[in-house]
């Protein structure tokens, strides 16, 4: 019989790398064993970003070629952490891939969604059975698709002891409700670090701003930040999914201010102040109890500057990292997939509803055998 092991991998928004994580169940709570990020290639990094700069007019026949090229890229990094970790194949239950998100709209009629990275090609590259295409079926059920983050929250991180709010700052701010009784739900806010990493960019030679030390050197224009908050996806009652297509570099040249090119460190400090308060403008609206905890995890978990707004606006929650809780904030997502691949080999359907908005619990994912 296989041990417990199984193996998550996923590309976020930010669209940088491959997280992956291999998981032991055995262990209570689950164990990562290994984890690790492979970047992408450049030159697949920047066709996802022309992708993602226009998804309606991408032509198909790249679109299937970047499928299969970012499926290889999932098994490399999979074959990649198998090795370091001094796994074999035949040890791992299944893999959960994720994929990349390269389009997510659930509002549209009918809503759609799409993750590239042909699972087909890492079960044969890898020799692992795999489980991959998560949030169709959720879609199908009249659902969101996403988040779907606060499942594995809900199972690693509820307390019966007090009110709990997760945070996930990835490229977009998602949160999770675990009040004591047991419950739990969760949405996207929008955006966490997409927006500040996009300006960043765009004024340096370096991936994203280290510590929110740029923006730690900026001044924050209140009006600037006014016109970013007015947006109708913020007064939006859960449950709802966003994502980059919807913050997208358009919807941010739009409100761009006159002086933001002459002034880039103010705007950084303004759009810094817009992922903290549309979190928290979120948690204010949304949940119907006050946190006595917040757990982070994310790539914002380490913008010190992001984490000490979010801070001054919660000030009667203690704010701390879910690596205090035993699991690495980094790999959090990755972490998600492997249990959700562990689900599907249960042949277990979820309630996703109270996150998702779904009609029925759904068994979320499918499989392709290795061979």
């Amino acid at each position: 019989m296989k041990p417990e092991l199984f193996l998550g991998l996923i590309s976020g928004t930010s669209m940088d790398g491959i997280d992956a994580a291999l998981v032991d169940f055995d262990a209570d709570p689950p164990q990562v064993t290994r984890a690790g990020t492979r970047p992408y290639p450049a030159r697949l990094r920047a066709e996802l970003e022309e992708l993602r700069a226009d998804p309606d007019t991408f032509p198909t026949a790249r679109l299937a070629r970047l499928d299969a090229e970012i499926g290889q890229a999932f098994a490399d990094a999979a074959n990649e952490l198998m090795a370091e970790a001094g796994v074999e194949a035949n040890e791992v239950r299944a893999i959960g891939s994720h994929g990349q998100t390269i389009l997510h709209r659930p509002d549209d009629d009918p809503a759609y969604t799409l993750q590239i990275g042909d699972p087909a090609r890492i079960a044969a590259a890898t020799g692992m059975d795999t489980v991959a295409d998560f949030r169709r079926a959720d879609l199908a059920a009249g659902g969101q698709g996403a988040p779907l983050a606060p499942l594995l929250h809900h199972a690693l991180l509820a307390s019966p002891h007090e009110h709990r709010l997760v945070v996930n700052l990835g490229g977009i701010a998602n949160i999770t409700l675990l009040p004591a009784n047991g419950d739990v739900s969760g949405f996207d806010t929008g955006p966490a670090n997409c927006f500040l990493d996009l300006w960043y960019r765009q004024h340096h030679d370096d991936e994203f701003d280290r510590d929110g030390r740029w923006a730690a050197s900026g001044r924050v224009d209140e009006s600037a930040l006014a016109r970013l908050l007015d947006d109708p996806y913020f007064d939006r009652a859960p449950p709802k999914s966003t994502g980059i297509e919807y913050f997208s570099p358009a919807w941010l040249t739009a409100r761009q201010p006159d002086w933001a090119e002459a002034q880039p460190a103010d705007f950084q400090a303004t759009l810094a102040e817009f992922s903290a308060a549309s979190l928290i403008d979120a948690i204010e609206h949304f949940v119907p109890f006050l946190p006595e905890r917040v757990l982070i995890c994310g790539g914002g978990v380490h913008n010190a500057d992001l984490l000490a707004r979010i801070r001054r606006r919660l000030p009667d929650a203690a704010v701390q990292s879910t690596t205090d809780f035993g699991i690495d904030p980094d790999f959090v997502e990755a972490v998600l997939f492997a249990w959700l691949a562990r689900e599907f080999s249960a042949g277990k359907a979820i309630e996703t509803g109270p996150v998702t908005g779904a009609a029925r619990p759904v068994r979320l994912g499918a499989m392709w055998p290795a061979g």
